[in-house]
């Protein structure tokens, strides 16, 4: 598998994979200034790269564990997915849950990238789902432990 990166003028920081098994290449912001965020504000941050999934392939971009957890950074989408055809910058929406600001530096690591195989299942109407020990419980139906 291969991914083609096209790196935009406001790129000084290529995506990579900081150990041998990481299974995510950091994505750092591609920005001239510092972006403050106070709590709850959210901003879309520019990595300076453009890429070329091979087909059947996607991208899933995921928050940094150690911002999220020390800082309250995180994804407003969770895990964004960018689609094998897309051709735009790729960019992190990230928002502050924290009660205390952050800030974004330039070329500091905001999310990390996951390259995925996709599926697409030929869909099937039926009139019943096969019954299993769960069927339709869920939210907490399988207890707290």
């Amino acid at each position: 598998m291969k991914l083609k990166i096209q790196r935009l003028p406001h790129n000084r920081i290529l995506p990579e994979y900081k150990t041998k098994g990481a299974a995510g290449m950091d994505l750092s912001a591609a920005i001239k200034e510092p972006i403050l965020l106070k709590p709850l504000d959210r901003a879309l941050i520019p990595t300076g790269i453009k890429i070329e999934l091979e087909s059947g392939y996607e991208a899933q971009i995921r928050p940094r564990s150690g911002l999220s957890i020390k800082h309250g950074i995180t994804l407003v989408n969770c895990v964004g997915t960018i689609d094998e055809d897309y051709r735009g910058e790729v960019c992190i929406p990230v928002i502050n849950l924290s009660n205390e600001e952050y800030t974004i530096m330039p070329d500091e690591r905001v999310a990390q990238m996951v390259i995925s195989k996709v599926d697409k299942p030929k869909i099937e109407v039926v009139a019943e789902l096969s019954p299993t020990e769960r069927n339709e419980g869920g939210f907490g139906s399988t207890g707290t432990n």
